[in-house]
């Protein structure tokens, strides 16, 4: 049987091990895979493009377990009542190819969006980072202004949004939490004034520039997370010439990342070889630090397996006989139960 997690079997998850917790799990997994990087089988995820947004399937796999998670961005759903990203995903067993979870992962893709920006944020901000500009808060802003305020130390959010209804929303979601204040912008410049590490997590699937090299002060952590897909960017690419680059899976953020921008011979690092002591991460105090994030494959794997993990300690999730039980496995025209109507005919 296959276990299937619901959003509502996700938040319980959340509500029984609380928030904070739950993150510090996931930054644990997605820093014991990524340390195992050769181990995995993997590739740029696959997408079809439309008008209106764009559908992704993003695959990994190592000698033991296989995912897969869909996932779609389309920045004009909420006219529809649908949000701009939904996910869902699966985790296989590489010996038989049995799917042992299938969950949802609109949630769990937010949660680990913001556990992979503060792990790597633990290693390109500067350790005395207290401010931080989130640019965009929409649907994802909440899950990374609480993973950097619990996890980072933030205290200070400086909040900026083209629609002030979002920036009210999370102003709601937030006012009660403890050690954290929040200070409400009226413009993206202002926002990142003084701040020591700027978050822009924009939904427009546009060629944006949300942040230009004058904004930039001396040893800024940046982390781009809306950039994301071809012809979606966040970052002038003056910001991106001034800094050291960082992202996660090369073949891909070139493709879709605030890098799409630059040349092919432009300098970046993968995240694994600054987290396994290959290459530095931040080099000096004044420098400016960029986290290209896109989202990779093997972030959604360490969060499937977290989740199959807690579920099992839980007693939550519930079988589902997606995969024929046969008595006899090489007889699969015998589970349509066809034999007596076919006689009749």
């Amino acid at each position: 049987m296959t276990t299937v997690l619901t959003t509502q079997d996700v938040a319980r998850i959340v509500q029984r091990v609380g928030l904070p917790d739950l993150l510090r799990r996931l930054v644990a997994n997605l820093e014991s895979d990524y340390l195992r990087w050769a181990e995995f089988d993997k590739t740029p995820r696959v997408a079809a493009h439309s008008p209106d947004g764009v559908i992704e399937l993003m695959p990994i796999a190592d000698a033991s377990l296989y995912s897969f998670k869909y996932v779609n961005g389309h920045p004009k759903n909420h006219r529809f009542g649908l949000p701009t990203v939904m996910a869902f995903g699966v985790l296989a067993d590489v010996a038989t190819g049995a799917p042992a979870l299938l969950s949802e992962l609109t949630l769990t893709t937010a949660m680990r969006t913001a556990a992979t920006s503060v792990m790597v944020a633990k290693r390109l901000a500067r350790p005395d980072s207290r401010v931080m500009a989130l640019i965009g808060n929409g649907a994802q802003s909440e899950f990374q202004a609480l993973a950097f305020h619990h996890l980072l130390g933030i205290r200070e959010l400086r909040l900026y949004d083209i629609d002030p209804a979002a920036t009210a929303k999370l102003v709601r979601h937030l006012s009660r939490t403890p050690g954290l204040t929040l200070t409400v912008c009226a413009s993206t410049a202002e926002a990142v004034k003084g701040a020591d590490i700027v978050t822009t997590v924009t939904a427009d699937k546009t060629n944006a520039t949300i942040l230009t090299p004058d904004m930039i002060e001396p040893g800024m952590h940046i982390n781009g997370v809306g950039g994301d897909c071809p012809g979606k960017t966040e970052l002038h690419r003056g910001v991106l010439e001034m800094a050291r680059v960082i992202c996660e899976f090369e073949p891909q953020s070139r493709i879709e990342g605030d890098m799409q921008q630059m040349p092919a011979d432009f300098p970046v690092t993968e995240f694994w070889r600054v987290l396994a002591g290959e290459a530095a991460g931040r080099e000096s105090r004044e420098q400016v630090t960029v986290f290209d994030s896109v989202g990779f494959a093997l972030e959604d794997f360490s969060a499937l397996r977290l989740l199959h993990d807690m579920a099992r300690q839980l007693g939550l999730g519930a079988p589902l006989d997606l995969i024929p039980q046969m008595a006899d496995p090489k007889d699969l025209f015998g589970e349509l139960h066809l034999s007596g109507q076919l006689q009749a005919a």
